[in-house]
């Protein structure tokens, strides 16, 4: 267990997780890492620490380059389990350390792991002689928690940016340019479409705030670590938190019981089609709901389709819609469809949904029983009619 040197006395020593395909409910087919850091200097410090079920794996890499009881400080960036877990563990070998951490942060670890360690709380602005260096904090609340903060060495020009610019991805590589650049980027909007969208307004204040900073390296809590492209993953926070969605992007998502509803989305693809705006058709059945959302953050026509199920909509399309609204996606222009047999509800319940989160609507698609050719062609026209004429109105 190796750990990595970032620059002369700072070690990467966390864990990677292979194994891990689900993160509360984002699918993560790359795995991940959790990413702790060592700071060797007058006073050794460790920056955050890894899910306990990899406690050991941190440890040893960490006991490659000192006794663990030597650990004079301890920064906890974020108290979520992933970064805090062995936060416990590690502490029992160094009793005595000092727990620097947000005002929140103290309440939340206090109340996760009930215990009396010396805290000290800190402010943005405030910082800390670790000896040849020193950290700044920078508060981040509700990036995504709101215990969130990051630590900034200026002598080290290293920003440990905490859930920021992080990605899902399990790798041995640990820098951004070892690895291939484009996945990188990609498990970043992922990362963000599922876990930080909702935050875009903080986000900004944050960005503004790391600005004034001289960043030549971005020590992230998850995947891989920047030193090569930091201008372009913070152009891609600048544009993310915009939640500025692509004119020329619309998504089709739908699950359907005997392929009516099917037709009907096809036919909606039609009206995208003839107007050369990109359709991505996404059924409920073979796409999991993170991975949509995944293009929800940059995509401007949002489509939903349901039949009607007992009354109501499809388990599929219900766990999508709730996903989708608690993170919030803002600007886009949605529109709901769907078949029914005899009583219909599950156009208006997803045009409700839509509503939720503050979408433009397009008028709804709702055909009983099965569409026929000339039903679909109308459905086309329709919706690209109603395309043309909100254009109009933006």
């Amino acid at each position: 267990m190796k750990p990595v040197q970032l620059k002369e006395g700072i070690y990467w020593i966390g864990g990677i997780d292979w194994d891990l395909r689900d993160f509360h409910g984002y699918v993560t087919q790359r795995g991940s890492t959790y990413n702790a850091y060592l700071i060797i200097d007058e006073k050794i410090t460790l920056i955050d620490t890894v899910k306990c079920y990899l406690y050991d794996e941190m440890l040893a890499r960490l006991s490659t380059i000192i006794d663990s009881s030597k650990i004079d400080y301890v920064i906890s960036n974020h108290v979520e389990m992933d970064h805090s877990g062995s936060l416990p563990m590690i502490m029992e070998h160094c009793p005595n350390a000092t727990v620097f951490t947000s005002p929140n942060g103290e309440k939340g670890l206090k109340a996760h792991y009930e215990k009396d360690w010396s805290f000290h709380v800190v402010q943005s602005g405030d910082t800390i002689s670790l000896g040849k260096r020193t950290i700044q904090f920078l508060l981040a609340p509700m990036v995504h928690w709101p215990d969130n903060m990051l630590s900034y060495c200026p002598e080290e020009k290293i920003l440990f940016s905490n859930d920021a610019f992080g990605q899902h991805i399990a790798s041995s590589q640990r820098f951004d340019d070892e690895y291939p650049l484009n996945i990188a980027l990609e498990e970043a909007k992922k990362y963000y479409a599922n876990i930080v969208m909702p935050y875009g307004k903080q986000v900004q204040k944050v960005l503004e705030a790391a600005a004034t900073l001289d960043i030549e390296m971005i020590a992230t809590s998850h995947g891989l670590i920047w030193r090569s492209y930091i201008a372009e993953i913070v152009e891609q926070y600048k544009h993310w938190s915009k939640n500025d969605a692509s004119e020329s992007q619309a998504l089709i998502i739908y699950d359907s019981m005997w392929h009516s509803t099917t037709k009907i989305a096809y036919a909606i693809q039609d009206s995208f089609e003839n107007l050369g705006i990109h359709p991505i058709m996404y059924n409920l059945q073979k796409n999991h709901i993170s991975d949509i959302m995944t293009l929800v953050l940059t995509a401007k026509y949002i489509c939903v389709g349901c039949p009607t199920l007992n009354g109501s909509i499809l388990p599929s399309v219900a766990g999508f819609l709730a996903y989708m609204v608690g993170l919030a996606p803002k600007g886009r222009i949605g529109l709901a469809f769907g078949s029914y047999g005899w009583s219909g509800q599950s156009v208006d319940m997803v045009q409700e949904s839509l509503t939720k989160c503050g979408f433009k609507l397009m008028d709804q698609i709702k055909i009983k029983y099965i569409p026929n050719e000339e039903t679909l062609k109308e459905i086309t026209n329709k919706v690209q009619e109603n395309i043309l004429q909100i254009k109009e109105e933006l």
